[in-house]
């Protein structure tokens, strides 16, 4: 695992397309028990190197009813994106994830964490490249229908602050999902505790 997180923080095959320098942003551990899969970084996160790191991560870390020290323990919490840079700013927010990653680093570092117990997968881009018998499916019935994904993967909406319209839209979100959301992680990291 060490190599291959070398390798990641290394790397420099979409240098040509970045903003910025290369800086690849990801937290793994081949103990890691909850995985969660999500775009790419962005500007901030992009200038601290720490995921999640932003209101969304605020956000996001509220509904798995979990704290920072928690999150950001890789024991319990691998944190992969699609995109590990910064991909820069679109017309409507940050632009996608560069395709070039996933290919390039999921497969080896999944195969590198046999303890995932559970796959949370936040936003289209994620939910695109690994429900693909889902394909053409919305996102928001994808997350509305979170029971078919199980156990494998939990869909979620990104917790962005930009989602507020859609939060409105689909109150059953915070209802049933979020609870559910936060059972299923308490109980996957109490077997964790159980185990170690």
């Amino acid at each position: 695992m060490k190599n291959l997180l070398n390798e990641i923080k290394s790397c420099m095959v979409c240098r040509d397309h970045l903003p910025n320098a290369p800086r690849p942003v990801v937290q793994v551990s081949e103990n890691s028990k909850i995985l969660i899969i999500g775009q790419a970084p962005g500007r901030k996160v992009q200038k601290s190197g720490i995921p999640w790191d932003d209101p969304s991560g605020d956000q996001l870390r509220t509904w798995l009813g979990v704290n920072k020290d928690q999150f950001y323990n890789e024991q319990l919490f691998a944190l992969v994106p699609m995109g590990f840079c910064y991909p820069g700013k679109g017309t409507s927010g940050d632009l996608p994830p560069r395709p070039e990653c996933a290919p390039l680093w999921h497969e080896r570092l999944l195969r590198s964490m046999p303890n995932v117990k559970l796959t949370i997968l936040i936003g289209k881009y994620a939910q695109d490249y690994y429900l693909v018998a889902s394909k053409g499916v919305s996102l928001t019935d994808r997350v509305k229908n979170f029971n078919r994904y199980l156990p494998g993967y939990l869909p979620l909406v990104h917790p962005s602050p930009r989602n507020k319209a859609w939060h409105k839209k689909n109150p059953w979100f915070a209802q049933e999902v979020i609870p559910l959301l936060q059972k299923t992680v308490k109980e996957t990291l109490e077997s964790a505790a159980v185990q170690s």
